[in-house]
């Protein structure tokens, strides 16, 4: 951190925004890295004033009222760094559009305490590209297809036909518990809300919530004992008819078949027993879910356009040995 040069005395009109704050909250929003100690020694001692008089710090503002903040030197964030210049597995490239295989773990963009994501280190390594812009998003622990728009053009024509339906997206998903029912489609409407301490978070609501539809097919199973009470595990297929936030792991959360290592709606005494490897099998420290396959037309050409990312490697050996603990059971 840097601190700002010349302080200067200020004049706030506290506005819409603060109507009802108190002073201190007023106060620490504006003096962002100021301690809250030295917020209420300046409030004391008289150098804040509230419409030319002294003020409380416990004091609610009205909208019409006016803030008078004395020279206070004010810690000013370092400069973000650069991100660094990483190419990803390419799936598929050509002059309007590229489709990579992104490793779990990696954010899509910066941002919300994230330095750097895909796209900014992307940029990073194609400095000679006019244009790159993502179509679409994936969770930070989530692998799989991710398509970059290379043109506006593209751009325009990928975002219209995932508004319209008509791309055809399929994951991979390993949950808790045998799946019983064959194929299902889940019709059950999503709902975006925040926690206290801002996080967001998605839950079936069917007042409030918007219209989200999933394909589930069960791919392979695994009847295994040992798993915090579940009687194994499957390997799903699903297919988004929707596109909202979070939707496949919550609604299969909300199926009774949460996604192994979901640490916002996973069970979360088996992925603890996962992680620290009780259950027998390799400790699994991440979400299994993954963007697989993903069919739409070619946004210049119209052809169809039929993409598969493999799953990580790290995947593909913690399913065998899984196989391989099955057959021994």
């Amino acid at each position: 951190m840097h601190t700002a040069s010349s302080p200067q005395v200020r004049l706030l009109q506290v506005g819409d925004a603060g109507e009802g704050q108190r002073l201190d909250n007023f106060l620490a929003r504006h003096l962002k890295g100021v301690p809250r100690s030295h917020i209420h020694r300046i409030v004391r001692s008289g150098e804040v004033r509230v419409n030319g008089g002294r003020a409380r710090a416990e004091q609610k503002l009205q909208s019409s009222d006016q803030v008078r903040i004395p020279p206070v030197r004010v810690a000013q964030p370092d400069a973000p760094r650069a991100a660094p210049a990483l190419e990803f597995p390419v799936v598929f490239e050509d002059d309007h559009l590229l489709a990579i295989n992104k490793p779990e773990g990696v954010a899509v963009h910066g941002g919300s305490g994230v330095s750097f994501g895909v796209i900014e280190a992307l940029r990073a390594a194609r400095p000679q590209a006019k244009f790159l812009e993502l179509v679409h998003r994936l969770d930070r622990d989530t692998s799989g297809l991710l398509l970059i728009a290379k043109k506006r053009s593209a751009l325009t024509a990928l975002h219209a036909a995932l508004r319209e339906r008509h791309a055809d997206k399929r994951y991979l998903a390993l949950v808790a518990g045998l799946w019983t029912r064959g194929a299902v489609t889940v019709d059950a409407p999503l709902h975006k809300y925040l926690l206290a301490n801002g996080e967001r978070r998605v839950r079936v609501d069917s007042e409030q919530g918007q219209a989200s539809r999933t394909q589930f097919r069960p791919q392979e199973q695994f009847a295994l004992k040992g798993l915090e009470g579940w009687n194994g595990l499957t390997l799903m297929q699903a297919r988004l008819l929707t596109g909202r936030t979070h939707q496949i792991r919550v609604h299969l959360a909300h199926s009774g078949h949460p996604i192994l290592g979901d640490d916002k709606y996973g069970d979360d005494s088996l992925n603890a027993a996962l992680a620290r490897g009780q259950t027998g099998l390799p400790p699994l420290r991440r979400m299994f879910l993954h963007a697989q396959s993903l069919a739409l037309a070619h946004p210049a050409t119209g052809e169809r356009l039929e993409l598969q990312a493999p799953p990580p490697e790290s995947w593909v050996q913690w399913l065998q040995h899984l196989r391989a603990q099955c057959a021994q059971s």
